[in-house]
């Protein structure tokens, strides 16, 4: 099939590779001219695990090519952020704009699959977007029966740096606007997915998603919740949770310095929007990570205090270990945070090249050895350069990620 991928960034970019490899056509398509040159000359512009090996396989292959437009295909498969707004709103300018483009192409028979995590319906209204551009054909919400086009939602649901295993592997959820569209979206992915492919309707594989990255919310908010316990009561939450581990029916999750990245951070907001009365427990979860940095740099503002010396070396920066993905990551909130108290700050991130434009002119980006030197180490990041510090020996190192633990 001719497929087009619409949104190049972790999630595209891997989705279309394996697209491609697995015997598809594909056209990614990406606002950015930089990341469309890049893929195009069979390069990468994100850090994942194997992603640069086979993006130059199938763009040499002709097999994957990006551009800044949607070519008509048979499948479009829109991959682009869903942030939020003010007051936790939704934002769905993204699909809505990616819908704009892609109806320009498209012909009957024609199918359209969102994967963008969304909030319960967004798919039935992708569905009415189209068909306010393209009045000459029948859309499924139209007809449910006879519509020209099928439209389908199967969110990703994939671990940073195991991303092209886990496309594969991975079971998925696909949920049609009618049973047609689910069948038609179906035949797509059982030619590359070797997990099994779950068969609902697009409302409930909508909350499937949020649901998921909600449950790992507000089991990540137990943990960082009894660390601010353990603090006060001046026990080791590390050793706690690995003794309350014994308990054969007891699995906590290791506290951090909050939660990032574009999934766990952001959609259970989506649910608390859509339905503030009844997700009290997650809007509470969302609360207590949320309010976990500010907790970690008073810890390390108190530490500095105490030495009387305004450096400090924050050593990581992703939202989490061994990726380059900055995305919602509670270090830069964290590091952010510190300059704007006015403490000086130095960064480790051994998976990027250069700061992010907001701490560009604010703080440096330095080597470990460099890092070392310095009286005030707060560890924000388990990055696996940083698991032979000795920090028992090493009293200058604040350790919030219980590296060696």
């Amino acid at each position: 099939m001719q497929i087009c991928v619409i949104g190049l960034g972790y999630i595209g970019l891997p989705t279309a590779a394996i697209l491609a490899s697995s015997g598809h056509k594909v056209v990614g398509v990406d606002v950015n001219q930089n990341v469309v040159d890049t893929i195009n000359q069979g390069k990468i512009h994100i850090i994942e695990s194997n992603l640069d090996i086979l993006v130059k396989k199938v763009v040499e292959e002709q097999a994957l090519k990006a551009s800044l437009k949607p070519c008509p295909s048979d499948v479009f498969i829109v991959c682009v952020p869903t942030p939020f707004k003010a007051g936790y709103e939704p934002n769905l300018d993204y699909i809505k704009a990616a819908a704009k483009e892609l109806a320009r192409v498209l012909k009957k028979g024609d199918l359209v699959i969102l994967e963008s995590t969304s909030p319960v319906g967004t798919t039935q209204k992708l569905s009415k977007w189209l068909s306010e551009e393209r009045k000459d054909l029948i859309f499924p919400h139209q007809d449910t029966k006879n519509s020209d086009i099928f439209i389908a939602y199967c969110p990703e649901r994939v671990l940073p740096g195991k991303i092209l295993e886990e496309l594969v592997e991975n079971d998925r959820i696909i949920g049609g606007i009618t049973p047609q569209c689910t069948q038609k979206a179906l035949e797509l992915y059982r030619s590359f997915v070797k997990g099994k492919c779950l068969d609902t309707n697009a409302k409930t594989a909508e909350m499937v998603k949020l649901v998921e990255n909600s449950s790992r919310d507000v089991q990540i908010a137990f943990a960082n919740e009894l660390s601010l316990l353990c603090d006060k009561a001046d026990i080791d939450v590390y050793e706690l949770i690995r003794l309350a581990n014994h308990h054969p029916r007891v699995n906590i999750l290791q506290p951090g310095c909050g939660v990032g990245g574009h999934c766990i951070a952001v959609d259970p907001w989506f649910l608390v929007y859509d339905f503030a009365s009844e997700a009290r427990l997650i809007k509470m979860a969302r609360e207590v990570n949320d309010s976990k940095p500010l907790f970690v740099t008073q810890k390390i503002i108190h530490r500095a205090e105490v030495l009387k010396n305004k450096k400090i070396a924050c050593l990581g920066l992703a939202f989490k270990p061994d990726i380059d993905d900055l995305r919602e990551s509670p270090a830069v909130f964290i590091v952010s945070l510190l300059i704007q108290k006015g403490y000086e700050v130095a960064v480790v991130e051994p998976n990027i090249k250069e700061l992010p434009q907001s701490l560009k002119e604010k703080c440096q980006l330095i080597a470990l050895n460099e890092a070392l030197k310095y009286e005030n180490i707060a560890l924000l990041v388990g990055h696996k350069e940083f698991k032979n510090l000795k920090l028992e020996d090493n009293e200058k190192i604040l350790d919030f990620c219980g590296i060696e633990k």
